[in-house]
């Protein structure tokens, strides 16, 4: 038997804006996209049954197997492809969930290459990119997996070059739905938060070979719409976005997607392992990465 894996990392918004709500209830964002080097790992054997099995130490968070966003994806692929095939797939899961950092949308942008692997199916096929943007918002860029700008409701994408950033994330292990957030935000139905000025005028960033220094001063100037909402429906982030802008060394620090994980960002691999360690030993049930982000 051959089985195939994927890797799947978690996403990371530098930054985030709301652009506004569509009539359709949807919201039109504008994000600068990046990948950690923390993820969960997804093994498919394929075979004549579709399957999922999970393990690892986050198994427990991942909820009823028949709605996990892998058995989603894989079915409604199987919809668009007669004759796909299929198999077990083996979830290994470390991720944190309901975190805004898209693990379970990795997970399922994992499952979508493994069986185009396994049918020799372009990744950039139109039947898999329409099944990626059906399951999910952040599926499209989790499909990717590179380091892009996000745009309307996520299906857009233009792919940057970001230079390596030592980093650490923080999740107090506390879920955070998105919708609750979304809510929070308080949008009606085709309201702008952003006017159309700022649209036509949102600032482009650093050219291909930028220095780290011209990348951080660049999303130091953005935001993350989503902070504010968040902290009414889960006030913990404030803790802790306050324990990583007081660690040494940090560049910058914001919450990611619609949190609760939050990230900060260093000049160098050592302050951010030094960064990592305080934290955890302040703070020893919170999930706590130190890594890169690329």
């Amino acid at each position: 038997m051959t089985l195939l894996t994927e890797t799947a990392r978690a996403k990371v918004n530098l930054t985030l804006r709301v652009l506004g709500r569509r009539p359709d209830g949807y919201h039109d964002i504008e994000s600068l996209v990046v990948f950690a080097d923390c993820a969960d790992t997804l093994t498919f054997a394929p075979g004549a049954e579709l399957g999922l099995v999970t393990g690892g130490p986050g198994a427990a968070d991942c909820g009823e197997m028949s709605d996990n966003l892998v058995i989603r994806a894989a079915r409604l692929l199987g919809e668009r492809i007669p004759g796909l095939t299929f198999g077990q797939f083996t979830l290994d899961k470390h991720l944190p969930v309901a975190a805004g950092i898209g693990g379970g949308s990795a997970d399922a942008a994992a499952a979508l290459r493994l069986l185009a692997r396994a049918n020799n199916i372009a990744i950039d096929d139109p039947r898999i990119v329409d099944v990626a943007r059906e399951t999910g918002a952040d599926i499209p860029v989790c499909l990717a997996s590179r380091a892009c700008t996000m745009t309307g409701v996520g299906e857009n994408l233009s792919m940057l070059d970001v230079p390596s950033m030592p980093c650490v994330m923080v999740n107090p292990r506390v879920g955070v739905a998105t919708k609750d957030v979304f809510a929070a935000l308080g949008l009606g139905k085709g309201e702008l938060l952003a006017g159309t000025g700022d649209i036509v005028l949102s600032r482009g960033w650093p050219a291909d070979g930028a220095s780290f220094d011209a990348w951080i001063e660049a999303i130091g100037s953005g935001t993350n719409d989503l902070e504010r909402p968040a902290l009414k429906v889960e006030p913990v982030i404030d803790e802790v976005l306050s324990a990583l802008r007081a660690t040494d060394g940090v560049q910058l620090a914001r919450m990611s997607g619609s949190g609760a994980t939050c990230f900060a960002i260093y000049e160098t691999i050592g302050d951010a392992g030094q960064a990592a360690k305080a934290i955890s030993q302040a703070h020893p049930g919170w999930w706590v990465h130190a890594g890169v982000l690329s």
